[in-house]
């Protein structure tokens, strides 16, 4: 067996000790930007199955959103309630959302899948794995020179999360 087997049991059975550790992350991180490039990813085990590969061109990226508040605000002044809109909530999931704010942040590289690794009382962190186009390194790599041909992925629901949205996934 490989390390990252070990590593994905422990994400999903953690220990008392890597609770801990985990808890101190996440205080660390609501110090940290929203939107931080990271050297590695905090999960190995998950990057490499949705594309990452640790060589020139792919670039790790956690983003953190604010949980709640996805009600659309009710309207003041004279309307009728019908049209207040109180009821409607935001028909995508954070997992989106954090990707399409990483590439607004980033306009020059291209979304390729993200994953989850924390969420506390007020914030929930996700890790998007991006890829640089223009890199030789990323030109030359078969399994990923596809999402090239097909700019801006994530506005078009294309990453994984957006065609779980669209309902074209189960989970």
């Amino acid at each position: 067996m490989g390390y990252l087997k070990y590593v994905r049991s422990a994400w999903k059975t953690p220990s008392k000790e890597q609770k801990e550790e985990h808890k101190a992350r996440l205080i660390l991180w609501r110090k940290q930007p929203v939107t931080l490039r990271i050297d590695n990813p905090t999960r190995p085990d998950r990057a490499r199955s949705l594309g990452y590969k640790a060589k020139q061109g792919f670039i790790v990226v956690r983003q953190r959103l604010k949980r709640g508040g996805r009600m659309t605000e009710a309207v003041s002044g004279g309307r009728r309630p019908g049209a207040s809109g109180r009821n409607k909530s935001l028909k995508i999931n954070y997992q989106r959302v954090a990707e399409e704010r990483v590439q607004k942040k980033h306009v020059n590289l291209e979304v390729l899948n993200s994953y989850y690794v924390g969420k506390d009382g007020k914030h929930v962190w996700y890790e998007v794995i991006m890829v640089d186009p223009m890199h030789p390194r990323t030109m030359n790599d078969k399994n990923v020179y596809w999402t090239f041909f097909t700019k801006k992925r994530v506005n078009r629901g294309l990453t994984s999360s957006g065609r779980r949205g669209r309902g074209l996934l189960n989970k």
